[in-house]
């Protein structure tokens, strides 16, 4: 009767552990996400503002739509000459996963 308590103690306790782990993965998965999605969007943005890439619209609208093809929201877009500067969120259980990034021409030039 006690080992079999015991077993079914150890198996909660593996089990809570094993979800603790799954989630903390998920929601490092989900930073992960979050910084690509503002690199490619800075990214998107430069290069349409800088004219190396022709598009229709603001750049902000290229970065819009490249954070959402990453399941991420642009929240904050700021073109400054040939810099943009972008802020993007992705959600994972209720949580946000912030990113913030920035791209443009090297300095001094």
């Amino acid at each position: 009767m006690a080992g079999s308590a015991l077993a079914a103690g150890v198996l909660t306790v593996a089990a809570a552990l094993s979800l603790g782990l799954a989630a903390a993965g998920g929601a490092a998965v989900t930073a992960q996400r979050a910084a690509g999605a503002a690199d490619a969007a800075a990214l998107a943005a430069a290069d349409a503002v800088s004219g190396a890439v022709p598009v229709d619209g603001d750049p902000c609208g290229v970065a819009r739509r490249v954070a959402a093809a990453s399941r991420a929201t642009l929240t904050s877009c700021v073109i400054d000459g040939l810099v943009a500067t972008v802020q993007v969120e992705a959600a994972y259980a209720g949580l946000a996963a912030i990113s913030r990034a920035r791209a443009g021409p090297p300095d001094g030039r």
